[in-house]
């Protein structure tokens, strides 16, 4: 017994559908995305706090993950 196996690839989702889950997963999740502008001394304390390295103060994913610890240990974190 042979099964037919399609041939044709499955439909791409265009960035902007992507984009559209994405927001819908978050709102769904409890969360915002948020763009915020920081200042040099607003990373200078997160150094100093001890929540990101002086070398990765330039990377964008670094800096999102000390706010996030940041936030979380000055609201508290939520389950």
């Amino acid at each position: 017994m042979r099964t037919n196996i399609p041939t044709v690839a499955p439909a791409t989702r265009s960035a902007a559908v992507e984009r559209m889950r994405l927001h819908r997963e978050r709102r769904r999740q409890g969360l915002r995305c948020l763009m915020i502008q920081l200042r040099e001394t607003e990373i200078e304390s997160l150094v100093r706090m001890g929540l990101l390295k002086i070398e990765m103060r330039h990377d964008a994913g670094a800096l999102a993950k000390a706010i996030h610890v940041f936030l979380d240990r000055t609201l508290g974190s939520t389950p």
